[in-house]
């Protein structure tokens, strides 16, 4: 499968891979049993999805059993063995929570584009932040063709179908990872199964801010007691 300027699949063969999101490092491994692990960086944070099988994942948090359809994130030194699969996602500049969640739903609980839904499984801390979510695309969809400002990488959890570039289709798979570079033209098209995909977006323009979030909007002051 080759790789086009819309859709990049990922194999062994081309792991680690690494892009740039502004001034950020943005690297995507498939995680194939064993043991993988990020230096300590207190500026670059971890996002993970378990796809098949089991997992240790160690964090200055301490140490955490996870199975098939979990996910989490992490800052600083991250390490994930076991006999598992799955994808694991680093970029600097980033200071995430540390996030344990899943397994993750049959659907997303968000509308999306044509009859799709999302869910976001790990918010941005602050507006502007990383995010990781699922999109489910239902059987006999073909999506609209359309872009995103900022790269997009993945992995199908489920079903089968394809992604269309304008330079091909590309199959659609259990256990295939992806990167869509920032503007990158595409749309997913499914037959008989639906689609979930594991999607991480180095930025959003979504979160709460300094100036609105739950606490200070549901905060209101009062005359002093004399």
């Amino acid at each position: 499968m080759l790789a086009t300027n819309n859709f990049i699949p990922l194999t062994d063969s081309a792991l680690p891979f690494e892009m740039k999101h502004e001034d950020q490092l943005v690297t995507i491994s498939i995680w194939r049993g064993g043991k993988l692990e990020v230096s300590t960086n207190k500026d670059q944070s971890t996002w993970g999805f378990i796809s098949v099988g089991r997992a240790l994942l160690t964090t200055k948090s301490g140490n955490f059993s996870i199975q098939e359809g979990m996910y989490f994130s992490a800052t600083g030194e991250v390490t994930l063995s076991g006999k598992g699969e799955g994808l694991f996602i680093t970029q600097t500049g980033q200071n995430a929570f540390f996030h344990l969640g899943g397994p993750i739903e049959e659907k997303g609980r968000l509308h999306y584009i044509d009859g799709c839904t999302d869910s976001l499984l790990v918010s941005p801390v602050i507006r502007g932040d990383a995010c990781l979510n699922l999109l489910h695309i239902p059987s006999q969809t073909f999506q609209s063709q359309h872009t995103h400002p900022s790269l997009r990488a993945g992995i199908i959890v489920s079903g089968s179908g394809e992604c269309i570039t304008p330079e091909g289709s590309h199959p659609l798979y259990p256990g295939l990872a992806f990167i869509i570079p920032a503007q990158g033209q595409h749309s997913f098209k499914t037959s008989e199964e639906a689609l979930r995909v594991i999607a991480f977006h180095p930025d959003s323009d979504f979160g709460p801010t300094h100036e609105e979030h739950p606490m200070i909007n549901r905060t209101y002051l009062t005359h002093e007691m004399s």
